[in-house]
């Protein structure tokens, strides 16, 4: 009870001390209730308590729901957050800087996991705890200043357009061909390309719209190869779902997230490609969009980037262009 009565008073200043004031108060308070027994009354402590971690989380989660997040973003959110519910054992409007610091260096050490991955967690804490604030249920949150962790910055593979023909060669069905040109020619998101239906797409126009994250809406377009493949295989279609891609079998379902990437990893292991996954394709578009001299802003634009450091982040500079750039500009 001692300490939740601290932390209500701690709370209750943050926006009027420092750091260094916080501290004392912390040892001044402490000390001064070291000999001091105290009760509460059972309605003062459900004041305190109003909610519990749980329902604080689930707000949370719900909040997200309304906003647009997908089900994949929320589960995440969630796990993160029963995770460190878990292991902090103290009411949440209570945690401090220092308990959740301690816990993100705790969790890199018993998970044994990279940088990026405590900072993706760090992320999730950031914005549990800032929509806590906004919300006012705590006055402060104790993630401000916790900053963003540094990762070494690792330049991910592209397909090459060699490696882009020899996938395309290896496909035995026309809904396989039809996919890696799909991606490799919009940039779209898998998740965007599982949800099309056959009426989404204008062929005339070579382009369709699809639904990004959040629900937002984006126009992207296709090639002329792109065109002729997906017409083939929509007239080898003989069932009536109205998807643009459906298993193979019966009875011919809706095609999954999961089915393109089983798919894209066989076609990479018969040919002893590594790493052959839906997303390698828009990280393709990306960094070869941007060689090519398109703008970055249309490149956000055509990815559905809602912040332009993301498109940077995808895109990697082709070192042959920027020895190329230097020859011309510098030597």
């Amino acid at each position: 009870m001692k300490e939740t009565i601290i932390k209500e008073i701690e709370q209750s200043l943050l926006k009027h001390l420092n750091n260094a004031q916080m501290q004392m108060l912390d040892i001044v308070l402490t000390r001064c209730f070291e000999k001091v027994e105290i009760k509460a009354l059972e309605d003062s402590v459900s004041e305190i308590c109003k909610y519990s971690n749980e329902e604080l989380i689930s707000k949370f989660i719900s909040a997200k729901e309304i906003e647009g997040c997908s089900k994949r973003t929320t589960k995440y959110y969630e796990s993160t957050l029963i995770k460190m519910n878990e292991k902090i054992n103290m009411s949440i409007t209570y945690m401090t800087t220092d308990d959740l610091r301690t816990y993100l260096t705790d969790y890199q050490k018993m998970n044994n996991c990279s940088k990026a991955s405590v900072d993706n967690i760090r992320r999730n804490l950031s914005s549990f705890f800032s929509w806590l604030e906004e919300e006012n249920y705590i006055l402060k949150s104790p993630m401000k200043r916790i900053h963003k962790i540094k990762t070494d910055k690792v330049i991910k593979e592209t397909y090459s357009d060699e490696t882009l023909e020899l996938l395309r060669d290896s496909c035995t069905s026309l809904r396989d061909l039809a996919i890696i040109d799909l991606l490799s020619s919009t940039g779209m998101r898998v998740g965007e390309l599982v949800k099309l239906k056959i009426n989404d797409i204008d062929f005339e126009n070579r382009e369709c719209v699809v639904f990004g994250k959040g629900n937002k809406e984006r126009p992207v377009y296709f090639d002329a190869r792109t065109k002729i493949h997906l017409k083939n295989y929509l007239n080898t279609r003989n069932d009536d779902n109205p998807a643009l891609f459906v298993s193979l079998d019966l009875p011919h379902d809706r095609l999954k997230i999961s089915g393109v990437e089983i798919r894209l990893r066989q076609l990479g292991r018969r040919l002893g490609i590594s790493k052959v996954h839906p997303h390698k394709f828009r990280r393709t578009v990306a960094t070869k969009a941007i060689d090519k001299g398109m703008p970055i802003e249309q490149v956000q634009s055509l990815l559905g980037h809602s912040q332009i450091d993301t498109t940077m982040h995808y895109a990697m500079v082709n070192q042959n262009n920027v020895k190329e750039s230097h020859r011309r500009y510098i030597s």
